[in-house]
């Protein structure tokens, strides 16, 4: 999962956003450790994205739900990391400030978390159909998916409908509609035409970012109290976790191929 570059806004931040550092740190720290470890630092190997906490649906569902949000932080190598890297100061940056750091700290995760399910459903939906069909189909075959895209992207949905919502009275940047729109298709435009992009995860994690961005934005235009952004966190939470029940009880008929599937996946 990787993100297309991101555009220029009307107004520059007014400072550096420390979790947007804090996270841009985690990720990178993990990768350069993943490199020290052996782990290819231009091609890593299927077997090390695993070991490393990718999202692999049968692996996911099966036995370590944790990969949902393990694999956000788990990049195919160094371009991988580096544009979505890019893609998460610049979008970061301005979301930090926008939405404060509780609610964007919840915003990050959850559009994460959200991409990831919206990938598993995809790859369940995919096995039930390969089960009805008498060949095999590369293309309906669960793969192993990571990377930090989903939540950026959730970002940038965010940063995209809130533009296009009028401008709050204490909100301390202006965004630029149509650079925000354009990107957005650009990347939904990539991850339909270019192989190996999980597409799934790009969208889930922007409609959760539009979702949290309204709630966040009624929120402030009735001034309602700040135990309303947290219980707006709270919810959204149940929601993911909702629909991760609703993908479990989509498996009995696929759970045999998938648990033969992870037979040959080694040190699991």
């Amino acid at each position: 999962m990787s993100a297309a570059m991101p555009p220029h806004f009307t107004q520059s931040p007014t400072h550096y956003a420390k979790i947007t550092l804090l996270l841009i740190a985690i990720n990178v720290a993990l990768f350069v450790w993943q490199v020290f470890s052996g782990v290819n630092i231009q091609d890593p190997s299927t077997v090390d994205a695993i070991r490393w906490g990718a999202d692999y649906a049968p692996l996911t569902y099966l036995q370590q739900p944790f990969r949902l949000v393990s694999s956000m932080f788990f990049h195919f190598g160094f371009m991988h990391i580096l544009l979505n890297m890019w893609a998460l100061f610049i979008f970061g940056n301005l979301a930090e400030q926008l939405f404060g750091r509780v609610y964007y700290i919840g915003l990050y995760m959850l559009c994460g978390i959200a991409g990831s399910l919206l990938s598993g459903y995809i790859d369940i939906s995919h096995s039930q159909q390969l089960l009805q069909l008498n060949e095999i189909n590369p293309d309906l075959i669960p793969r192993v998916a990571a990377g930090a895209s989903g939540a950026v992207m959730g970002l940038g949905g965010a940063l995209t409908c809130l533009a296009f919502l009028p401008i709050l009275p204490r909100q301390p940047l202006a965004l630029n509609r149509k650079s925000f729109f354009s990107i957005m298709l650009i990347n939904l435009a990539f991850g339909i035409l270019m192989p190996g992009i999980n597409n799934a995860a790009h969208v889930g994690g922007m409609l959760m970012g539009a979702l949290l961005t309204l709630l966040w934005y009624g929120i402030q235009y009735y001034a309602l109290p700040r135990i309303y952004l947290y219980l707006v966190l709270l919810l959204s939470a149940a929601l993911c976790y909702g629909f991760y029940q609703y993908n479990l009880s989509q498996l009995a008929e696929i759970k045999p191929y998938w648990q033969e599937i992870l037979q040959y996946i080694p040190n699991h």
